[in-house]
């Protein structure tokens, strides 16, 4: 009988998050000892993920990780990175850079006068991989998520009253005026009269926040809403 190889599958697990707000690793280590002399037991060879998003730097993780490991506990990974110079250190120092999951905001309800704007298509439910919708001269309204490997078009504005997960393109026809709001910024792509910018160039303080897009002078300005 031929032996049975790997297999990899999704699941999870519980693990503790130590938020931390300073980087001063001294005064991290003297905290959390505090805390695991509360229930050694507990805390013995536990996994822990390190959460840095209230840190207005990037720490010292191989030093960070250390401290850690100190006190017997496992560090497995760093959440709360904005940015790529702090993934390439974490990773560097032998850490996963993992991703908080988050509870989707509730869609809200598009304003009254929005829907009944002359020109403007309003789509209900979802916008599905690979499907396209298109509000030639007017602007659109989607309510519900845009899915990756969906695309959104509109020479005018584009409304989502929910995630933002492809390809948004307001002014398509050239309106330097238009708009792109969303309630969840993770897109593909965002473009506005022909500016653009890629998912990568998008994941800092805005990312998976309710925001709008518009365009200043050459440049896309998003704000939160």
């Amino acid at each position: 009988m031929a032996e049975r190889g790997i297999e990899l599958k999704g699941s999870s697990f519980t693990l503790s998050v130590l938020h931390i707000t300073s980087a001063d690793i001294k005064q991290v280590r003297q905290q959390l000892q505090e805390k695991v002399a509360q229930a050694p037991e507990f805390f013995r060879a536990a996994p822990l993920v390190i959460n840095i998003e209230k840190l207005p730097e990037v720490p010292d993780f191989a030093a960070l990780s250390a401290a850690v490991r100190e006190l017997e506990l496992i560090p497995v990974g760093v959440s709360g990175i904005l940015d790529d110079q702090g993934r390439a250190a974490a990773r560097a120092a032998g850490l996963a850079v993992m991703t908080t999951g988050k509870v989707p905001a509730s869609p809200q309800s598009p304003p009254a006068a929005l829907l009944n704007q002359p020109g403007t298509r309003v789509h209900r439910g979802p916008v599905r991989s690979g499907q396209q919708i298109y509000a030639q001269n007017g602007s659109l309204v989607v309510i519900g998520a845009v899915s990756n490997g969906a695309e959104v078009i509109a020479d005018d504005s584009i409304h989502v009253y929910g995630a933002l997960r492809g390809r948004a393109v307001a002014g398509a026809k050239g309106n330097e005026h238009a708009r792109i709001y969303c309630q969840q910024l993770m897109p593909e792509l965002v473009s506005v009269a022909g500016h653009y910018q890629l998912s990568d160039g998008l994941q800092g303080e805005h990312w998976e926040q309710a925001v709008s897009i518009s365009l200043a002078g050459e440049q896309l300005k998003l704000d939160r809403l």
